[in-house]
Protein backbone atom coordinates (compact mmCIF):
# COMPACT_ATOMS: atom_id res chain seq x y z
CA UNK A 1 0.00 0.00 0.00
CA UNK A 2 1.25 3.42 -0.94
CA UNK A 3 -0.30 6.88 -0.68
CA UNK A 4 0.69 9.99 -2.61
CA UNK A 5 -0.27 13.59 -3.22
CA UNK A 6 -1.86 14.07 -6.64
CA UNK A 7 -2.26 17.46 -8.30
CA UNK A 8 -5.08 18.41 -10.63
CA UNK A 9 -3.54 18.99 -14.07
CA UNK A 10 -6.69 19.08 -16.21
CA UNK A 11 -10.48 19.25 -15.84
CA UNK A 12 -12.95 18.40 -18.64
CA UNK A 13 -16.74 18.14 -18.72
CA UNK A 14 -17.74 14.93 -20.51
CA UNK A 15 -21.51 15.34 -20.11
CA UNK A 16 -23.76 17.59 -18.02
CA UNK A 17 -23.43 15.03 -15.23
CA UNK A 18 -19.84 13.79 -15.45
CA UNK A 19 -16.54 15.64 -15.11
CA UNK A 20 -13.10 14.17 -15.80
CA UNK A 21 -10.31 15.20 -13.46
CA UNK A 22 -6.77 14.33 -14.49
CA UNK A 23 -4.30 13.98 -11.63
CA UNK A 24 -0.53 14.21 -11.93
CA UNK A 25 2.42 15.94 -10.30
CA UNK A 26 5.62 14.68 -8.66
CA UNK A 27 3.76 12.33 -6.32
CA UNK A 28 2.55 10.24 -9.27
CA UNK A 29 5.86 10.16 -11.16
CA UNK A 30 6.20 6.39 -10.67
CA UNK A 31 2.56 5.55 -10.01
CA UNK A 32 1.68 2.05 -11.27
CA UNK A 33 -1.62 0.67 -12.53
CA UNK A 34 -2.82 -2.88 -11.92
CA UNK A 35 -4.02 -2.95 -15.52
CA UNK A 36 -7.44 -4.22 -14.38
CA UNK A 37 -10.31 -2.44 -16.12
CA UNK A 38 -12.30 -1.52 -13.02
CA UNK A 39 -9.38 -0.76 -10.72
CA UNK A 40 -10.24 1.88 -8.15
CA UNK A 41 -8.41 4.24 -5.82
CA UNK A 42 -9.39 5.83 -2.55
CA UNK A 43 -9.27 9.59 -2.87
CA UNK A 44 -8.87 11.81 0.19
CA UNK A 45 -10.40 15.21 -0.54
CA UNK A 46 -9.49 18.32 1.47
CA UNK A 47 -12.27 20.05 3.42
CA UNK A 48 -11.06 23.33 1.97
CA UNK A 49 -10.32 22.86 -1.77
CA UNK A 50 -7.19 25.03 -1.74
CA UNK A 51 -5.61 23.12 1.15
CA UNK A 52 -3.09 20.30 0.76
CA UNK A 53 -4.33 17.30 2.76
CA UNK A 54 -1.76 15.52 4.91
CA UNK A 55 -0.72 12.03 3.85
CA UNK A 56 -2.30 9.35 6.04
CA UNK A 57 -0.25 6.87 7.98
CA UNK A 58 0.16 3.27 6.83
CA UNK A 59 -0.25 0.22 9.06
CA UNK A 60 1.25 -2.77 7.30
CA UNK A 61 -0.58 -2.90 3.98
CA UNK A 62 -3.49 -0.69 5.01
CA UNK A 63 -4.22 2.98 5.54
CA UNK A 64 -4.30 3.99 9.18
CA UNK A 65 -7.79 5.49 9.21
CA UNK A 66 -7.21 7.09 12.60
CA UNK A 67 -4.84 9.54 10.88
CA UNK A 68 -7.38 10.95 8.40
CA UNK A 69 -10.84 12.49 8.21
CA UNK A 70 -12.68 9.38 6.99
CA UNK A 71 -15.66 11.53 5.98
CA UNK A 72 -13.51 13.03 3.21
CA UNK A 73 -12.55 9.65 1.71
CA UNK A 74 -14.24 8.28 -1.43
CA UNK A 75 -13.53 5.50 -3.97
CA UNK A 76 -13.19 6.18 -7.69
CA UNK A 77 -12.46 4.14 -10.80
CA UNK A 78 -9.22 4.84 -12.61
CA UNK A 79 -10.74 5.76 -15.97
CA UNK A 80 -7.34 6.05 -17.62
CA UNK A 81 -3.72 5.67 -16.63
CA UNK A 82 -0.58 6.85 -18.35
CA UNK A 83 2.88 7.45 -16.92
CA UNK A 84 2.57 10.03 -14.17
CA UNK A 85 -1.18 10.61 -14.70
CA UNK A 86 -4.42 9.16 -13.42
CA UNK A 87 -7.87 10.17 -14.71
CA UNK A 88 -11.04 9.84 -12.65
CA UNK A 89 -14.56 10.56 -13.92
CA UNK A 90 -16.82 12.03 -11.24
CA UNK A 91 -20.62 11.90 -11.35
CA UNK A 92 -21.86 15.41 -10.51
CA UNK A 93 -24.82 14.43 -8.36
CA UNK A 94 -26.35 16.79 -5.83
CA UNK A 95 -24.38 17.10 -2.61
CA UNK A 96 -21.63 14.71 -1.62
CA UNK A 97 -17.98 15.31 -0.78
CA UNK A 98 -16.52 14.26 -4.12
CA UNK A 99 -19.17 15.84 -6.36
CA UNK A 100 -18.95 19.13 -4.49
CA UNK A 101 -15.17 19.13 -4.83
CA UNK A 102 -15.31 18.16 -8.52
CA UNK A 103 -17.70 20.99 -9.38
CA UNK A 104 -15.05 23.53 -8.44
CA UNK A 105 -11.92 21.44 -9.22
CA UNK A 106 -9.13 23.58 -10.62
CA UNK A 107 -5.60 22.98 -11.87
CA UNK A 108 -3.13 23.01 -9.00
CA UNK A 109 -5.46 21.68 -6.31
CA UNK A 110 -4.22 18.62 -4.41
CA UNK A 111 -5.82 15.38 -3.19
CA UNK A 112 -4.37 12.15 -1.84
CA UNK A 113 -4.73 8.79 -3.61
CA UNK A 114 -3.53 5.31 -2.79
CA UNK A 115 -2.41 2.40 -4.95
CA UNK A 116 -5.24 0.94 -7.07
CA UNK A 117 -7.19 -2.27 -6.56
CA UNK A 118 -8.96 -4.17 -9.35
CA UNK A 119 -12.08 -6.36 -9.02
CA UNK A 120 -12.91 -7.43 -12.59
CA UNK A 121 -11.60 -11.01 -12.77
CA UNK A 122 -13.08 -13.15 -15.57
CA UNK A 123 -11.81 -16.62 -16.46
CA UNK A 124 -9.10 -16.43 -19.11
CA UNK A 125 -11.00 -18.40 -21.73
CA UNK A 126 -14.35 -16.57 -21.80
CA UNK A 127 -15.86 -16.02 -25.24
CA UNK A 128 -18.24 -13.28 -24.14
CA UNK A 129 -19.14 -10.99 -21.26
CA UNK A 130 -22.06 -8.85 -20.13
CA UNK A 131 -21.41 -5.50 -18.45
CA UNK A 132 -24.32 -3.88 -16.59
CA UNK A 133 -23.95 -0.56 -14.81
CA UNK A 134 -25.69 2.59 -13.70
CA UNK A 135 -24.23 6.09 -14.13
CA UNK A 136 -21.55 5.64 -11.45
CA UNK A 137 -20.32 2.41 -13.04
CA UNK A 138 -20.09 3.76 -16.59
CA UNK A 139 -16.39 4.80 -16.39
CA UNK A 140 -15.35 1.32 -15.30
CA UNK A 141 -17.58 -0.38 -17.88
CA UNK A 142 -16.08 1.73 -20.67
CA UNK A 143 -12.52 0.98 -19.61
CA UNK A 144 -13.28 -2.74 -19.38
CA UNK A 145 -14.67 -2.62 -22.94
CA UNK A 146 -11.58 -0.84 -24.20
CA UNK A 147 -9.26 -3.40 -22.62
CA UNK A 148 -11.16 -6.51 -23.71
CA UNK A 149 -11.87 -5.85 -27.37
CA UNK A 150 -11.06 -9.51 -28.13
CA UNK A 151 -14.07 -10.66 -26.09
CA UNK A 152 -17.61 -10.34 -27.39
CA UNK A 153 -19.12 -7.74 -25.10
CA UNK A 154 -22.74 -6.79 -24.50
CA UNK A 155 -23.19 -3.76 -22.24
CA UNK A 156 -26.30 -2.21 -20.74
CA UNK A 157 -25.70 1.19 -19.17
CA UNK A 158 -28.36 3.08 -17.22
CA UNK A 159 -27.97 6.88 -17.15
CA UNK A 160 -30.34 9.76 -16.28
CA UNK A 161 -31.04 10.71 -19.91
CA UNK A 162 -29.73 11.01 -23.49
CA UNK A 163 -27.42 13.91 -22.61
CA UNK A 164 -25.40 11.54 -20.41
CA UNK A 165 -24.44 9.09 -23.17
CA UNK A 166 -20.71 8.73 -23.88
CA UNK A 167 -18.80 7.28 -26.86
CA UNK A 168 -18.29 3.52 -26.70
CA UNK A 169 -15.83 1.13 -28.39
CA UNK A 170 -17.18 0.08 -31.81
CA UNK A 171 -16.72 -3.64 -31.15
CA UNK A 172 -19.08 -3.69 -28.18
CA UNK A 173 -22.87 -4.02 -28.34
CA UNK A 174 -24.06 -1.22 -26.09
CA UNK A 175 -27.60 -0.41 -25.01
CA UNK A 176 -28.31 2.77 -23.07
CA UNK A 177 -31.24 2.93 -20.65
CA UNK A 178 -32.63 6.19 -19.29
CA UNK A 179 -33.77 6.38 -15.68
CA UNK A 180 -32.79 4.84 -12.37
CA UNK A 181 -29.81 6.40 -10.58
CA UNK A 182 -31.79 7.38 -7.53
CA UNK A 183 -34.39 9.39 -9.46
CA UNK A 184 -36.53 6.40 -10.46
CA UNK A 185 -36.54 2.62 -9.94
CA UNK A 186 -33.60 0.95 -11.66
CA UNK A 187 -34.29 -1.41 -14.57
CA UNK A 188 -30.99 -3.28 -14.20
CA UNK A 189 -32.45 -6.28 -12.38
CA UNK A 190 -34.92 -6.84 -15.23
CA UNK A 191 -32.06 -6.54 -17.72
CA UNK A 192 -30.06 -9.28 -16.00
CA UNK A 193 -33.10 -11.53 -15.62
CA UNK A 194 -33.75 -11.19 -19.35
CA UNK A 195 -30.35 -12.69 -20.22
CA UNK A 196 -30.54 -16.30 -21.46
CA UNK A 197 -30.00 -18.34 -18.25
CA UNK A 198 -28.67 -21.33 -20.17
CA UNK A 199 -25.63 -19.36 -21.38
CA UNK A 200 -24.81 -17.22 -18.32
CA UNK A 201 -22.41 -19.75 -16.85
CA UNK A 202 -20.38 -19.83 -20.06
CA UNK A 203 -19.39 -16.18 -19.94
CA UNK A 204 -18.83 -13.50 -17.34
CA UNK A 205 -21.29 -11.01 -15.87
CA UNK A 206 -20.00 -7.78 -14.30
CA UNK A 207 -22.53 -5.50 -12.59
CA UNK A 208 -21.89 -2.17 -10.85
CA UNK A 209 -24.29 0.34 -9.37
CA UNK A 210 -26.33 1.33 -6.32
CA UNK A 211 -25.72 -1.16 -3.53
CA UNK A 212 -29.29 -2.07 -2.62
CA UNK A 213 -30.45 -2.22 -6.26
CA UNK A 214 -27.78 -4.86 -6.88
CA UNK A 215 -28.79 -7.22 -4.07
CA UNK A 216 -31.60 -8.92 -6.03
CA UNK A 217 -29.28 -9.22 -9.04
CA UNK A 218 -26.65 -11.01 -7.00
CA UNK A 219 -29.33 -13.21 -5.42
CA UNK A 220 -30.61 -14.14 -8.88
CA UNK A 221 -27.18 -15.08 -10.24
CA UNK A 222 -25.96 -16.89 -7.15
CA UNK A 223 -29.04 -18.42 -5.56
CA UNK A 224 -31.56 -18.85 -8.37
CA UNK A 225 -29.14 -19.76 -11.16
CA UNK A 226 -26.45 -21.21 -8.91
CA UNK A 227 -23.58 -19.63 -10.81
CA UNK A 228 -20.10 -20.03 -9.36
CA UNK A 229 -18.37 -16.92 -8.05
CA UNK A 230 -15.96 -17.09 -10.99
CA UNK A 231 -18.83 -16.36 -13.41
CA UNK A 232 -19.87 -12.96 -12.05
CA UNK A 233 -18.79 -9.88 -10.14
CA UNK A 234 -21.29 -7.61 -8.38
CA UNK A 235 -19.88 -4.30 -7.15
CA UNK A 236 -21.82 -1.77 -5.09
CA UNK A 237 -20.52 1.65 -6.14
CA UNK A 238 -22.79 3.86 -4.06
CA UNK A 239 -25.70 3.82 -1.63
CA UNK A 240 -28.80 5.92 -2.10
CA UNK A 241 -29.25 8.18 0.94
CA UNK A 242 -25.81 7.16 2.20
CA UNK A 243 -25.81 9.58 5.14
CA UNK A 244 -29.20 8.37 6.35
CA UNK A 245 -28.12 4.74 5.84
CA UNK A 246 -24.96 5.35 7.89
CA UNK A 247 -26.95 7.01 10.68
CA UNK A 248 -29.37 4.09 10.80
CA UNK A 249 -26.48 1.60 10.84
CA UNK A 250 -24.74 3.43 13.67
CA UNK A 251 -28.02 3.56 15.58
CA UNK A 252 -28.25 -0.26 15.63
CA UNK A 253 -27.72 -1.91 19.00
CA UNK A 254 -24.04 -2.50 19.67
CA UNK A 255 -24.44 -6.29 19.71
CA UNK A 256 -26.06 -6.21 16.25
CA UNK A 257 -23.23 -4.13 14.81
CA UNK A 258 -20.72 -6.53 16.37
CA UNK A 259 -22.62 -9.43 14.79
CA UNK A 260 -22.43 -7.84 11.33
CA UNK A 261 -18.74 -6.96 11.65
CA UNK A 262 -17.87 -10.41 13.00
CA UNK A 263 -19.24 -12.04 9.84
CA UNK A 264 -16.26 -10.70 7.88
CA UNK A 265 -13.82 -12.12 10.41
CA UNK A 266 -15.20 -15.66 10.33
CA UNK A 267 -12.74 -16.99 7.76
CA UNK A 268 -15.55 -18.47 5.66
CA UNK A 269 -15.90 -18.15 1.89
CA UNK A 270 -16.48 -14.48 1.06
CA UNK A 271 -19.50 -15.22 -1.14
CA UNK A 272 -21.13 -17.16 1.69
CA UNK A 273 -20.44 -14.28 4.05
CA UNK A 274 -21.94 -11.85 1.53
CA UNK A 275 -25.07 -14.03 1.37
CA UNK A 276 -25.59 -13.88 5.13
CA UNK A 277 -24.59 -10.22 5.38
CA UNK A 278 -27.08 -9.06 2.74
CA UNK A 279 -29.89 -11.19 4.19
CA UNK A 280 -29.23 -9.71 7.63
CA UNK A 281 -29.18 -6.15 6.27
CA UNK A 282 -32.50 -6.79 4.53
CA UNK A 283 -33.96 -8.06 7.82
CA UNK A 284 -32.77 -4.86 9.51
CA UNK A 285 -34.27 -2.68 6.78
CA UNK A 286 -30.85 -1.58 5.56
Amino acid sequence: MRVAHAEVVDVTDLTPGMRRVVLGGPGLADYESTGVGDEYVRVLFPRVPQERPALPGILGSHVDYSTIDVGQLRCYTVRAHEPGRVSIDVVLHEGGVAASWARQAAVGQVVVINTPVGLYDPPEDIAWQVLVADHAGVPAALRIMEQSAHVRTVAVLEVPGPDYVLPTPPAAEVRWLYGGNGAAPSALENVVRALPPSTLGEGYVWVAGETRALRPIRAYLRRELGLPATAYKIVGYWTRGAEEWRERYEALPEDVRRELEAMWESGRDEEEIEDDYELRLDELGL
